[in-house]
């Protein structure tokens, strides 16, 4: 639930789900079109999905679909299977009509159905009808849920609640006042979440912890304020910054459903920057769309602020997450996976951009389950009007932010050095968790990888290099132009906040332990922090690719037999390293070829060693 200043519906569902599972329709415009919704008044209810990371029982032996990776086919299947006991000759009446079967099968039940299902015991919201009442233990423990939090339990005496001002699922928004002190008479927007609608421990933790990222993030401009958090018998109230000006959504309705590019932009960079503090600090937002970001005031070129930090979570930098969370149209292919990090926020930002240029979805259908096939298998339209007309760079920024393959899209601090993007005045290019990643690859890889990715390094383009040189200014190299782990560890502290300390991003630099007793210039830094897999993603990637093996094959390429390279790469001696790696080598001289090159830059895959066995 967002921080808003639009009414809420006339008479909200009771029993409504973060994710909203009926066909999706507007009536403002035919469900054919794709085109952002219009408002008829009234704020509508956004639809996201927060689901447990386990499947059903007895989805373990059913077969996968090839759409989503955990429903089962329809039981129709094995009712008309020579197995079914129904169709054993035991049970075979006289009187039944012989070979009485339906031309196909039941189609496969609705993923988004199982998403419902699964919410709805996460937050205890099981109608009675539809799951058995508890008895015994399992009604004393909903009953025993601690549902005290450790807030102040001075609300009332502190702020004096006024209108409801916006309704969400588990929760709703008003507008508030201080009574007293030097604040007093300011207005604030009050979150409040009704106790009685907490009836898991998951759904008590996710309040904890949205209380607890709020509080930790809190020195960035394009984030809403938060004042502090309370409580009493019956409800939680988040005291934040009150905005004045509006959701994202409907300054884009307001300008007929798109942005000029200049105003995209003013938008993007907003957007982008407090994206990438967050996943500085180890924060994923997991819910970005435009009713997630509020204006300050109704001013065309006011600040814009960030809300709604309830989907959001820690996440480390080497963890990968596996709860389904987010909204249909701006959920990212590798959630539906079950397999994501800080990389599905830049897929929701691409989705925005989209929007924000054009004026419609990037993915759409009828259904919930519809929006999740397209987001797996469909590839953005840039063919229709507006696109033809808009830059080359801004198209170039959009599919680049929408690439599938989260290796190869690009961070939030790298969309800030895109050339669409550095083209306007005053972008900061933020320091980028991304980097220690890589360097942290690279600190482990072998010396003849090494030398590959210093090969790839010198054919970089400017427009390439600009981010690295922005990552290496920022940490900050002495006068000899060169940089150590004391280096990396001022630069993240210079940024860290206690959400840092949380996520463990800290702990991320013990890896980086080898540079403590040597130093790194600015050349070897390129080889270290480069991304083979977003160059992979570029339209020059085989120009770049041909043009550093000629440059390996003068300064590193040598010799090698298997059993060497098998050792340099690490394979284990359980590895069919001649099936391999046979193709890595030349056999008119044993030197690396270039498919073992291009191979050895991106490292040994589980993929790889599987066609070995």
């Amino acid at each position: 639930m967002g921080l808003c200043i639009s009414q809420p519906p006339a008479n909200p569902s009771p029993s409504s789900l973060e994710l909203d599972l009926q066909p999706v329709q507007d009536k403002s415009i035919p469900v054919q079109s794709n085109s952002v919704p219009a408002k008829d008044g009234t704020k509508t209810t956004s639809s996201s999905a927060n689901v447990e990371s386990q499947n059903p029982a007895g989805h373990q032996n059913g077969k996968k679909s090839p759409f989503f990776p955990f429903y089962s086919p329809s039981p129709a299947h094995y009712l008309f299977s020579k197995k079914s006991p129904a169709r054993s000759p035991a049970n075979v009446s006289s009187n039944s009509t012989p070979n009485r079967f339906f031309k196909r099968p039941f189609p496969p039940p609705s993923p988004a159905k199982h998403i419902r299902a699964v919410l709805a015991r996460r937050h205890g919201l099981v109608k009675p009808n539809e799951a058995s009442i508890p008895e015994g233990s399992e009604a004393e423990h909903v009953r025993g849920l601690d549902k005290s939090f450790g807030f102040s339990k001075h609300f009332g005496s502190k702020y004096e609640l006024g209108d409801e001002v916006g309704r969400g699922h588990f929760g709703y928004t008003c507008a508030a006042k201080f009574k007293k002190g030097e604040l007093k008479g300011q207005q604030v927007a009050v979150k409040v979440i009704p106790k009685a609608k907490m009836n898991t421990a998951i759904a008590i933790e996710d309040v904890r912890r949205e209380v607890k990222i709020l509080r930790a993030l809190s020195r960035h401009n394009n984030l809403v304020q938060f004042y502090d958090a309370y409580e009493d018998h019956d409800n939680v109230y988040i005291v934040m910054e009150f905005c004045k000006g509006g959701e994202l959504l409907d300054r884009i309705l307001s300008r007929g459903g798109k942005y000029t590019e200049d105003d995209a932009k003013a938008v993007m960079i907003q957007i982008l920057n407090v994206v990438a503090f967050c996943h500085l600090q180890g924060v994923v937002h997991r819910d970005l769309k435009p009713e997630n970001f509020l204006f300050t005031s109704k001013d065309e070129s006011s600040q814009l602020k960030a809300i709604d930090f309830g989907l959001s979570d820690f996440v480390r930098p080497d963890e990968r997450l596996n709860d389904i969370v987010g909204s249909a149209y701006y959920v990212a292919p590798e959630v539906l996976h079950r397999s994501y990090s800080t990389e599905a926020d830049v897929w929701s930002i691409g989705v925005i951009a989209y929007i924000l240029l054009c004026g419609s979805r990037p993915f759409w259908a009828r259904t919930e389950s519809g929006i999740f096939r397209a987001v797996l298998k469909a590839d953005p339209s840039f063919d229709e009007p507006p696109w033809p007309s808009l830059s080359v760079e801004a198209k170039d920024f959009v599919k680049r932010l929408l690439n599938k393959d989260p290796r190869k899209r690009m961070t939030a601090a790298q969309a800030l050095s895109h050339p669409w993007i550095k083209s306007s005045n005053g972008v900061k290019v933020p320091l980028d968790i991304l980097t220690f990643k890589l360097m942290k690859a690279y600190m482990r890889s072998s010396s003849l990888r090494k030398a590959a990715l210093r090969a790839l390094s010198k054919t970089l383009t400017v427009d390439e290099l600009f981010y690295l040189k922005e990552q290496f200014a920022l940490l900050e190299p002495n006068k000899n132009g060169t940089i150590s782990l004391d280096n990396m560890k001022a630069a993240l502290m210079k940024n860290a906040t206690d959400a840092m300390k949380e996520s463990r991003v800290p702990d991320f630099l013990v890896s980086l332990n080898a540079l403590q007793y040597r130093r790194m210039d600015f050349e070897e830094f390129c080889a270290a922090a480069l991304s083979v897999h977003q160059l992979e993603a570029l339209d020059r990637w085989e120009q770049h690719a041909r043009c550093a093996y000629e440059i390996f094959e003068k300064d590193g390429n040598r010799a090698i037999v298997i059993e060497e390279l098998a050792s340099e790469l690490c394979l284990g001696p359980s590895v069919p390293v001649h099936a391999v790696l046979h193709d890595w080598v030349r056999h008119t001289d044993g030197k690396l070829s270039f498919l073992g090159f291009v191979k050895l830059l991106h490292g040994v895959s589980s993929r790889t060693l599987a066609k070995g066995q």
